[in-house]
C-alpha cells in the first residue's frame, strides 16, 4: 500500500557520449567556423592542381571550386550526421582526396582535356562512388587486419605526411609563390603557432578551443596590416553561385578510366579506415566493424553525389582530425554546423573569396600543430603494441620509413609505370599498403597464427576450435597470464570445457575467480605488482602487468608523478595490507586513477577485498580480448557479472 511518505521512484537517464553532445548554435558555429577555415585550402586546391593540368578556363575553375565547397558540405554533413547505414557519426570532415589527383589528371588528358576530359573523369567518379557504396559491409570485415601496429602506423604516418604540406605553406605556398628565406612568411607562420599555443597554455574553457581560429584570424589581420593579405577577389566575385547537376554535360564512361577510379577508392578506403580510427581514439568511442561499413557508404555516396555535381571523389580529411585532438571537441554536431557553412561558401563566392584572403604562412603555422597532433594520436595507438615482439617493430619502421621515403622524394614515382604512380606517388598510400601487407604476412600468414603464449599477445591470437583440442597443460600455459601470480583459475576454467563461444570461455575464468575461497583471493590480490612499480617498468612482473601499466604512462612517470602514485599506494597497503589493485587500461588519465585510489582509503577491509576482485576481473578481461580472436569488446558485461 502506498503512502505519502513514500519515497518517489527516480530513473536515471543514460549519459550522453561527448560526441553527440549538442551544443549552442553560437558555439557550434564558432567551432564549425574554425573547422572551414582549417580545412578550406587543403579543399580547393585539387580543383587548382586539376583545372590547370587538364587547360580548364579560370571562370570553370571559379565553377569547380564552389561545386566543391558546395558537395564537402553536403558530404560533412552526411558523415557526421548519417542516417540508415550511412555516416559513421563522428567528427570527421569529407574533402576531396588528393589521392585521386594524379589518376584524375591523367584520365583527363587522355580525354583530350578541358570540359571533354572533365566528363569522362565524372563518369568514372560516379561509377567508383557507387562500388564504393556496394563493396563497404564487405571492406568493413577486414577490421580483424587493423591492429594497433597497423592503425597506429596509418595515423602515425598521416600526420608526419602531412607536415610537408603545411612546411610548405608556412614558407609561403607550393609552386612560384614558395619563398622559404622570406623572413616575413616566418614570422607569420612561427608568430601564429607560438599564438596558437600560448591561448592553449594561458587560457582554459572556450576561448582554449577556438586557439586555432583566433591564431587565423589575428595573422591575417597583422599580414593585411603589414600588406601581406590581399582581399581585392571579394569585390570581383559575385554574390550567388549555384551549382547545378551535369553543368559540364552528360558524364561518359570509359572502362579503363572507371578502373582507374576504383583503385583510388580501395585505397582511399584504407585511409579512411585510419581517419575513423584515429577519431575513435581521439573522442574514445570504440570503432567496430559497422562504423567502418557507415563511413565507407557514406564516402561511396558522397562521391556519386560530387560526380553529379562537378565535384570529385570524397574521404574523411585528416587535417581536421588534428584539430579534434588540439580542441578537444568531440561534438559531431561541430562538423556538421562546418558542412552547413560550406555549402553557404559554395553558393556565395564572395564568401569563399573572403576566406582564401587567409595568407600561406598563417594558415601553415596553424597546420604545423594541427598535423603534428594526428601524428601524435598515432603514437598513443602504438603505445599499446607489443614491441618487445620484434615483428611489430618491422611493421612499423617499414611502412613509416617508406611512406617518409616518397613524402620527401615525390619524385620517385617516376621512376615506375604510370599505373603504379597512384601508390608510390603517395606516402600515405604506401606507408598504409605496407602496414597492411605486412601485418598479415607477419601475424596470419604460416605457422604463427597458431595459439598465443599467455602475456605474448603479439604471437598471434587464440580461437575458440583451437581451445576446445587444448590439453589442460596447454590451456593453463596459454591463459594463466589472465591473473597474476597463481594459476588455479586457468586451472579451474579448464574443466568447463568445451565452450560454445568466447563469452562462455570468459564467463569460466570469472566463476572460477569469484568462487574460489577468501584465502585464495587474498593470495591472488597479493600477487599483483604496485602501479607504477619500477618491477613493472623492467618487465620483472611480466609482460601483462608492463602492457597494463603501460597503456596510461604508469611505467614512465616523471619524479613529481612517481613520488604521489608512490605515497598512494603505500598508504593503502599500510591501511589493507594488500597493494592497490586497479583496472589501469578502465580509466581515461593518471590523475583519475590518483583520484579513485585515494577515494578507496574511505572503504572497509572487506568492500576493498571485493573492489579489487571486481578490478582483477577487469584487467583479465582486457588480457583475454588481447588474447582471443573475437572476444566480447563489452566490458561493462564483467562488471555486472562479477557484482552478482
Amino acid at each position: 500500500m502506498s503512502t505519502a511518505t513514500d519515497t518517489p521512484r527516480t530513473t536515471s537517464r543514460p549519459s550522453r557520449h561527448p560526441v553527440d553532445e549538442v551544443l549552442p548554435v553560437p558555439r557550434l558555429a564558432v567551432y564549425g567556423f574554425q573547422h572551414v577555415l582549417a580545412f578550406y585550402a587543403g579543399a580547393v586546391i585539387v580543383p587548382i592542381l586539376l583545372a590547370n593540368s587538364i587547360g580548364l578556363s579560370t571562370q570553370e575553375l571559379i565553377h569547380l571550386i564552389n561545386a566543391d565547397l558546395f558537395t564537402c558540405g553536403i558530404a560533412s554533413i552526411i558523415q557526421s550526421v548519417g542516417f540508415w547505414k550511412v555516416g559513421v557519426k563522428l567528427p570527421l570532415l569529407q574533402g576531396v582526396t588528393f589521392t585521386a589527383v594524379s589518376p584524375m589528371i591523367a584520365i583527363g588528358l587522355a580525354a583530350g582535356g578541358g570540359t571533354d576530359g572533365l566528363l569522362v573523369i565524372y563518369g568514372a567518379v560516379i561509377v567508383a562512388g557507387l562500388f564504393t557504396l556496394l563493396i563497404a559491409p564487405y571492406f568493413s570485415r577486414l577490421i580483424r587486419f587493423f591492429p594497433p601496429v597497423v592503425t597506429g602506423s596509418v595515423i602515425t604516418i598521416i600526420g608526419l605526411a602531412l607536415l610537408p604540406v603545411a612546411a610548405a605553406d608556412a614558407a609561403g605556398g607550393a609552386g612560384p609563390t614558395l619563398h622559404p628565406e622570406s623572413g616575413r612568411n616566418l614570422a607569420y607562420a612561427i608568430g601564429t603557432l607560438a599564438l596558437i599555443v600560448a591561448i592553449q597554455r594561458i587560457f582554459k574553457g572556450f576561448m582554449a578551443t577556438v586557439a586555432v581560429l583566433v591564431g587565423l584570424v589575428v595573422g591575417t589581420l597583422v599580414a593585411w596590416t603589414l600588406g601581406d593579405a590581399d582581399f581585392g577577389a571579394v569585390s570581383g566575385s559575385g554574390w550567388v553561385g549555384v551549382t547545378t547537376p551535369f553543368h559540364f554535360g552528360w558524364p561518359r564512361f570509359s572502362v579503363a578510366a572507371i578502373i582507374s577510379m576504383i583503385v583510388v577508392m580501395l585505397i582511399t578506403a584504407v585511409e579512411t579506415t585510419g581517419d575513423v580510427f584515429a577519431t575513435g581514439e581521439i573522442v574514445e568511442k570504440r570503432i567496430g566493424r559497422d562504423d567502418i561499413a557507415r563511413a565507407l557508404r557514406a564516402d561511396g555516396l558522397s562521391t556519386t553525389i560530387g560526380g553529379v555535381f562537378n565535384s570529385f571523389p570524397y574521404t574523411c580529411f585528416a587535417e581536421n582530425v588534428g584539430l579534434v585532438r588540439l580542441t578537444r571537441v568531440k561534438s559531431r554536431w561541430v562538423v556538421a554546423a562546418a558542412g552547413a557553412i560550406m555549402i553557404i561558401i559554395g553558393l556565395v563566392p564572395k564568401a569563399g573569396a573572403l576566406v582564401a584572403g587567409i595568407p600561406h604562412p598563417v594558415l601553415g603555422g596553424a597546420a604545423l600543430a594541427m598535423f603534428a597532433t594526428v601524428a601524435v594520436v598515432g603514437f598513443q595507438t602504438l603505445s599499446r603494441v607489443d614491441f618487445h615482439d620484434h615483428r611489430n617493430v618491422v611493421i612499423v619502421a617499414t611502412s613509416v620509413g617508406l611512406a617518409m621515403y616518397v613524402t620527401a622524394q615525390p619524385d620517385v614515382a617516376k621512376a615506375v609505370p604510370e599505373w603504379a604512380q597512384i601508390i608510390l606517388g603517395s606516402g600515405i598510400t604506401l606507408g598504409s599498403i605496407t602496414a597492411i601487407v605486412l601485418n598479415l604476412l607477419f601475424h596470419h600468414v604460416g605457422s604463427s597464427r597458431g595459439p598465443a603464449v599467455a602475456g605474448a599477445p603479439g604471437s598471434g591470437l587464440v580461437r575458440l576450435a583451437e581451445v576446445n583440442q587444448m590439453s589442460r597443460e596447454q590451456f593453463v600455459d596459454t591463459f594463466g597470464g589472465l591473473f597474476q601470480g597463481p594459476r588455479w583459475a586457468a586451472e579451474r576454467a579448464y574443466d568447463s570445457r568445451p565452450f560454445s563461444d568466447t563469452t562462455d570461455l570468459r564467463r569460466s575464468f570469472q566463476e572460477a575467480l569469484f568462487s574460489a575461497t577468501e584465502e585464495e583471493q587474498r593470495q591472488l590480490i597479493d600477487s599483483y605488482p604496485d602501479l607504477g612499480a619500477d618491477s613493472v617498468a623492467e618487465g620483472m612482473e611480466g609482460q601483462g602487468s608492463l602492457v597494463d601499466q603501460a597503456s596510461l604512462g604508469l611505467t614512465r612517470l616523471d619524479e613529481k608523478a612517481q613520488g604521489e602514485l608512490s605515497d598512494l599506494t603505500s598508504r593503502y597497503r599500510d591501511r589493507f595490507g594488500f597493494p592497490l589493485v586497479t583496472c589501469v587500461r578502465d580509466r581515461d588519465s593518471f590523475e583519475q586513477v590518483v583520484r579513485a585510489g585515494w577515494d578507496r582509503l574511505e572503504n572497509s577491509e572487506s568492500q576493498e577485498h571485493a573492489a579489487a576482485l571486481v578490478e582483477i576481473a577487469k584487467i583479465a578481461g582486457y588480457r583475454f580480448d588481447d588474447l582471443v580472436a573475437d572476444a566480447n569488446p563489452i566490458h561493462a558485461s564483467r562488471a555486472r557479472f562479477a557484482h552478482e
